[in-house]
């Protein structure tokens, strides 16, 4: 064992005696191969299944090496327990071990925090007229200027009451609109700046994946320089890589910058582009009105409908001259003027490029049109060149998840990611880059007994899924277990159609029983539903999308979970089946390739909300037969948690029974 491992092990025992835990297996291999990742300057994809603790085990490596550590999580959950739970309980430990003081802070985008001069501004823009016209506004609005006058306080939106949309965005600003703290008024106080300003010296900062996408996707330096970069719940980056940079182009995105540039410059350039802004909402709207029945939910486009190039090409022209006049404008002394003059060049230019790039569109792009908000989007094809080029080649990676394989392998993730598998590298190396190809796969498992702790139910009984939410055969299956689980469900749903049929029946059947029933709304905060859900013992939640990750409730309160369907990417999801159709034209499988990794990984998600700790015990029913009828059903269950299997109906209710009679 080399000095570096047996100073990484003593400090990882020293972790996890102040947390006051015990010494996993898991945890340290994965410890020892984050270590050795770092010394080597080589990329790790390690899989950690719940329960390894695989946060100390990537966070003790990097601090004992005394390296600038970079950590991207996909959900707030995650960065609130690194920065408030973990690094706060080990950091005194390590450092009267180390000798030293070790620093972390949290980092988010100019937009997660309240712009104080945006606040206090005496002109009133577009987003501040919009809260003062709407009465029951202004008492959120109170709260919150209340809350940001407090000594102390983060600036934080997650930190701060909770308010309105239209209230937050009226006292924040994108980084784009933001003047800089060198020369705002408010520059010294500016939350943004001093938080940046903690995490540009803190060892360990904490971001998320948004924002470490944005950097990497665009090349704009917006995060503190690193040694590493960790990316913990990395089966989610490639996604949350491609929404980064996914351009949209709403009327009332182009009405608020042209109302914004309308007063702080009126004149002949303004108007133009207010007129402009006018022809392309109406233009939007018949568009909208042509299409939204034979679109349904979303359609992909090939091209700019016609009807909407020459508005949209006004609106590029009309942005194009403002912001070349605000640009060439550099009379304004006064901070306010300034910082005023800042928002609304980076409001229209925002709408220029996206105006600019949707005219061009070219190969690797991906446009649809959204009725709902009449919106169109544009998204790239395919991010892993950009993430090999700008991250792997630049600074070691460590990626982990507890659900990075697909079928015991790990190559469709990795490869979406950006390492080289299976390949040569076909680019030479610069001096100095990293090797993407250069990259250990490692899976440590998990501290859970699964076959023992929970039972896989998947019916063969039941007929496959439609198209029009789930059958009532389904939910009469589902209605039988929850009464044997005795309520103490987690019930995940593949489409808001298939909770809407579930809480209709379930209100039904389940009655007359001292169930509650917990049914998730468009639009509703996750932590609230699960807060109640795990306080209550007997009740049942129902959920789409949201749900199937980073729920955590160990207990009494979840013995059952129950899945609808394989959550297969709908056909008319944009860009997945872009991906899926370049797949098939290169004369591959847009199932296999695209479609199946990411039910698998999903669906593995979805199976870890069950066994959350070693005395979690229960059931997890896929009630989709297709899981054991067709060919690729292997495949699914070779990514989940090895659950003892059954089919057996009657098995399973008197398991659930048992089990709810012994809580």
């Amino acid at each position: 064992m080399s000095d570096m491992s047996k100073k990484v092990r003593e400090a990882l025992d020293v972790a996890v005696d102040a947390i006051g835990g015990s010494a996993r297996e898991g945890q340290i291999e994965m410890a020892e191969a984050v270590a050795n990742a770092l010394t080597d300057r080589h990329h790790l994809m390690v899989q950690a299944g719940t329960g390894t603790g695989k946060s100390l085990a990537y966070l003790i490596p990097g601090i004992v090496h005394g390296r600038k550590v970079l950590v991207a999580t996909a959900t707030l959950a995650l960065q609130r327990q690194l920065v408030d739970r973990d690094l706060p309980a080990v950091v005194p430990a390590l450092e009267k071990l180390l000798g030293r003081e070790v620093s972390y802070a949290i980092y988010k985008g100019v937009g997660n925090y309240v712009c104080l001069q945006k606040m206090n501004s005496e002109d009133v823009d577009p987003d501040a007229e919009l809260v003062m016209d709407v009465s029951s506004l202004e008492k959120d609005a109170k709260r919150l200027i209340a809350w940001a006058k407090t000594p102390g306080v983060s600036g934080d939106r997650d930190d701060a009451p909770e308010v309105d949309r239209r209230v937050w965005a009226a006292n924040s600003v994108s980084g784009r609109e933001c003047v800089g703290a060198d020369v705002c008024a408010f520059g010294s106080q500016c939350f943004a700046a001093n938080a940046k300003g903690k995490a540009q010296t803190a060892d360990v900062v904490v971001t998320n994946h948004t924002l470490l996408a944005i950097e990497i996707m665009d090349l704009h330096p917006i995060l503190p320089e690193r040694d590493c970069i960790i990316l913990d719940e990395a089966h989610e980056f490639m996604d949350r890589a491609t929404q980064a940079v996914t351009d949209e182009l709403t009327s009332g995105r182009v009405l608020r910058a042209a109302a914004m540039a309308r007063k702080f410059m009126p004149g002949r350039l303004a108007d133009a582009f207010h007129k402009a802004a006018n022809d392309f909402h109406e233009s939007m709207v018949d568009y909208g009105e042509s299409v939204r029945s034979e679109l349904g939910s979303q359609g992909r486009l090939e091209e700019i409908p016609q009807s909407l190039e020459s508005p949209i090409r006004k609106v590029r022209e009309s942005a194009q001259a403002i912001v070349q006049s605000l640009t060439a404008d550099d009379e304004i002394i006064d901070t306010d003027a300034m910082a005023e003059r800042a928002r609304v060049k980076g409001a229209v230019n925002e709408v220029s490029t996206t105006a600019a790039t949707l005219l061009k569109l070219g190969d690797g792009l991906v446009l649809w049109y959204e009725p709902t908000f009449s919106t169109l989007h544009l998204a790239p094809l395919s991010v892993s060149d950009v993430l090999r080029e700008n991250m792997l080649k630049q600074t070691p990676v460590i990626a982990t998840s507890a659900t990075l394989t697909v079928g015991n392998s790990f190559n469709s993730l990795a490869k979406s990611i950006g390492f080289i598998v299976g390949e040569d590298l076909n680019a030479e190396l610069s001096e100095g880059e990293l090797d993407p190809g250069n990259v250990q796969m490692l899976d440590v498992g998990s501290p859970f007994d699964f076959a023992n702790q929970g039972v896989l139910y998947m019916p063969k009984h039941l007929p496959e899924p439609g198209r029009d939410g789930p059958s009532i055969e389904v939910l009469t299956e589902l209605g039988e277990l929850i009464d044997a689980a005795g309520g103490r469900t987690l019930a995940l749903f593949s489409s808001w159609r298939g909770v809407e049929a579930a809480d209709a029946h379930l209100r039904k059947v389940l009655a007359e029983l001292p169930i509650k029933i917990i049914t998730q709304k468009r639009g509703d905060a996750v932590g609230p539903l699960v807060a109640r859900f795990a306080k209550d013992e007997t009740s049942v939640l129902l959920g789409t999308m949201s749900l199937w990750q980073g729920v955590d409730v160990p207990g009494n309160s979840c013995i059952l979970v129950a899945i609808d369907r394989i959550p297969f990417p709908r056909p008319d999801e944009p860009v997945m089946s872009a991906r899926a159709s370049q797949a098939d034209a290169a004369g591959g499988s847009g199932f296999m390739q695209v479609s199946l990794p990411r039910a698998a990984l999903l669906l593995a998600q979805g199976t870890g909300r069950l066994i959350r700790s070693v005395d979690d015990r229960g059931v997890v029913a896929i009630l989709d037969s297709r899981i054991v009828t067709k060919r690729y059903g292997s495949v699914l269950l070779n990514s989940m948690p090895p659950l003892w299997r059954t089919s057996d109906k009657a098995v399973v209710q008197d398991s659930l029974k048992r089990l709810n009679e012994s809580l």
